[in-house]
């Protein structure tokens, strides 16, 4: 060797090089995703349906931070959780709201298409739905929610969306 030429063992080759841009371009998003699917719940510490509930939610794949408190009324008041939509816990998620029994395909939906609302609800304990496993599942809608309007945004029967 007389110094003009270096050797390279580890050469940098074109299939390499893509496969780098193509994980810098992906690491990213899979960091963006996961900051917005850390769900905070509130729950009553003596709540058994609401432990389904969040396990429900660990299956599905979140993450799930639990506050546990005796008084949600507090917490419904600052997030702006109608009175009538109320249920037995509430969780935040990605800047949204989740009231009830909310089913984890909903939950990514509405992470997914980002409508202007303040978060989903799902009033009172329709068996069958997560956390209100057990007798004959009744089909229930999932609603959402903003300051002053509610609609459907999804039906559903267990914890799987139904036409």
């Amino acid at each position: 060797m007389d110094g003009t030429s270096i050797d390279y063992p580890h050469r940098v080759t074109r299939r390499s090089a893509l496969w780098l841009v193509g994980a810098a371009l992906i690491v990213p998003k899979s960091s963006a995703l996961s900051q917005t699917s850390n769900i905070l719940v509130h729950k009553d510490p003596n709540c058994g349906c609401c432990t389904g509930w969040v396990q429900h939610l660990k299956a599905a794949g979140f993450s799930v931070t639990v506050e546990e408190t005796a008084n949600l009324q507090v917490v419904r008041k600052r997030l702006r959780v109608p009175a009538d939509l109320a249920a037995c816990h509430t969780a935040e998620v990605g800047g949204y709201v989740l009231e009830g029994h909310v089913p984890a395909v909903a939950v990514r939906r509405l992470l997914e298409k980002r409508p202007a609302a303040i978060g989903l609800a799902v009033p009172g304990m329709p068996v069958g739905s997560p956390g209100m496993e057990g007798g004959e599942p009744q089909p229930y809608d999932v609603i959402l929610f903003g300051a002053s309007d509610r609609q459907s945004f999804m039906r559903a029967l267990g914890a799987e969306e139904v036409s």
